[in-house]
């Protein structure tokens, strides 16, 4: 407990999922927190952490509303030490002989360049304060590997990775680490249809079949590894994409041999 304590945390993508989750973790290790989303539901997450949070309705992609983001942190909490930018859709859905650049530029606007404001507007003023601090990124396994997620989302997820990287090096000397957590499939609002329909279908065993721990993760899960990012226990921890997907991307596809058999 309290590994947060005395920190101040900006969290999007907070009125769900992992980002939910993680706003009351943080909030429960001690930090003080301005959470922002797209959706009124921000406000709610607000209410299940009581005391010491501002909840912001923000387009995670629009440079203003990121900026109001850090300048809320400043003024009503008089510092900013961590930032995760969680905030995502799932964007185009075509494949890569359907591409609409309409289509894609939205999924990159949000994905990719809504994290790349955070660096910016989050980062500065952690150089500014000269004390440090933690940045983490949300990407996706879709960003390591293909067959994860759709072309426009995979790309995004992928250039997030690289920006975790890239700006790890930027910040070089500032004390500022930046890392990324890439999930793989977890039960969030994104993939919400995916639960629903093998619920419908009393298919829920099969979800998460294809990697080794044979289930789906839990957004507690994810906030569990943005915790120990955004923490000091991180402290030599930078530049990385972490993931957290029961193992999924350990192996190419293979035919499993379980405990106790051999094969002939």
């Amino acid at each position: 407990m309290n590994a947060l304590k005395g920190k101040v945390a900006i969290i999007t993508g907070a009125g769900s999922g992992i980002g939910r989750a993680s706003a009351i973790r943080f909030a429960a290790e001690g930090a003080k927190l301005v959470i922002g989303d797209k959706s009124d539901a921000v406000h709610e997450t607000a209410k299940l952490i009581g005391e010491g949070v501002t909840a912001l309705q923000i387009d995670a992609g629009v440079e203003a509303d990121v900026a109001k983001l850090v300048a809320a942190a400043l003024s009503t909490y008089g510092g900013l030490d961590i930032a995760f930018a969680n905030a995502g859709i799932i964007g185009d859905m075509g494949g890569i002989f359907d591409i609409d650049p309409a289509a894609w530029a939205e999924t990159l606007r949000v994905n990719l360049i809504g994290p790349a404001l955070m660096v910016k507007h989050a980062g500065k003023a952690m150089v500014d304060q000269g004390r440090g601090g933690a940045i983490v990124l949300t990407a996706s396994v879709a960003g390591l590997n293909s067959g994860a997620g759709p072309a426009a989302y995979s790309a995004s997820k992928a250039g997030v990775i690289n920006l975790a990287k890239t700006a790890a090096q930027q910040f070089t000397s500032a004390g500022v680490r930046v890392n990324a957590i890439c999930p793989g499939l977890t039960e969030t609002g994104m993939t919400k249809p995916t639960f629903d329909y093998a619920r419908e279908k009393d298919v829920m065993h099969k979800v998460g079949q294809l990697n080794p721990l044979k289930r789906a993760g839990q957004p507690e899960e994810l906030a569990n590894v943005a915790l120990f990012l955004a923490s000091d226990q991180a402290s030599y921890v930078n530049g990385q994409a972490i993931a957290v997907d029961g193992g999924l991307t350990s192996s190419h596809p293979v035919t499993r041999q379980l405990l106790g058999q051999t094969s002939h």
